[in-house]
């Protein structure tokens, strides 16, 4: 056995607690990030593929990824992703932009066990869609502030100005369920947000949510700039899928999607919360309790 795959292999007590769950399923497509935010493109998944098995994991042990640097987030991913291989994932989404543009090519470049897909801004659609041609990506800290971001920028915007913005408090907002539990409060703090948006980048028309957390504050953006135009990455990584789920295979007939919550917990991140915010949004889910991931060195890195 590879060290790789030493690593990633279930402890013993994940094991029994995953044997039965995860034989349900046929061919999984496996979506994961530090927290709630990849659960909307979990929605949007069964939506466009109601027979399709998924696998939710919310690493909350890890989270935030947007707080972490490249140098971190690299054997994080890589791990992460064979963790989600040895549970029978057919392909993975990394469901968060920061690591998908800080450090998924790299990791794709030295070889991973299962297709991955990332979320990346949409930088070429929302130049195309914009008539001032001034337009924003909203991340968080990490990739607001990352080189990684600004060459995925220089790439897709041939050589067009956009412009980054760090929209941590944001993600805060639905970490901590407060657009569900304190609407109007999220409302005056996203009102507040995007004034002061417009006001670093007067004439802006079109903002990419570039966190898997900030489409769940769509329409409270909307409200605080109707004038702007919110897009979410979200509709790419879909594209991306139906090639490669109508490739898959057929599953059998009249078989319907299940989704598979697995989660790791830490002091601050713990699994009750997670449970607490799915029954929130209405989400009949119970999640599976595993052991943080066992990071090591990333692919490629022999020092």
């Amino acid at each position: 056995m590879s060290a790789v795959a030493e690593r990633c292999a279930p402890t013993p007590a994940d094991a029994a607690a995953l044997a039965t769950p995860l034989a349900g399923l046929q061919r999984p497509v496996a979506v994961f990030d530090a927290g709630i935010g990849s659960y909307a493109i979990v929605q949007r998944l069964q939506q466009r593929f109601p027979w399709l098995d998924l696998i939710y994991f919310a690493d909350r042990a890890s989270f935030p990824y947007g707080g972490k640097s490249r140098e971190v987030l690299a054997p994080l991913i890589e791990a992460t992703v064979g963790r989600l291989g040895t549970w029978g994932a057919s392909a993975v989404v990394l469901a968060s932009n920061a690591p998908s543009v800080m450090v998924l090519e790299g990791l794709q470049a030295a070889g991973l066990p299962v297709p991955v897909r990332g979320v990346f801004p949409p930088v070429r659609e929302a130049l195309a869609a914009s008539r001032s041609g001034l337009v924003v990506v909203m991340g968080v800290a990490s990739l607001a502030s990352s080189p990684q971001i600004q060459a995925y920028i220089r790439r897709e915007a041939d050589g067009r100005p956009v412009a980054v913005e760090n929209a941590s408090a944001m993600v805060d907002l639905v970490e901590n369920g407060s657009f569900l539990s304190q609407p109007q409060a999220t409302q005056t703090a996203v009102d507040a947000f995007m004034a002061e948006l417009l006001r670093r980048h007067p004439g802006a028309d079109v903002c990419t949510l570039s966190s898997t957390h900030l489409p769940w504050l769509r329409p409270f953006f909307e409200r605080a700039a109707p004038q702007v135009r919110f897009l979410d990455p979200a509709d790419s990584v879909v594209a991306e899928l139906e090639a490669f789920i109508g490739a898959a295979g057929q599953r059998a007939p009249g078989h319907v999607g299940q989704v598979l919550c697995v989660a790791t917990e830490s002091p601050d991140q713990p699994l009750s919360g997670l449970s607490d915010m799915l029954g929130r949004l209405g989400v009949a889910l119970t999640p599976i309790l595993v052991q943080p991931t066992v990071v090591g060195q990333p692919l490629g890195d022999k020092s």
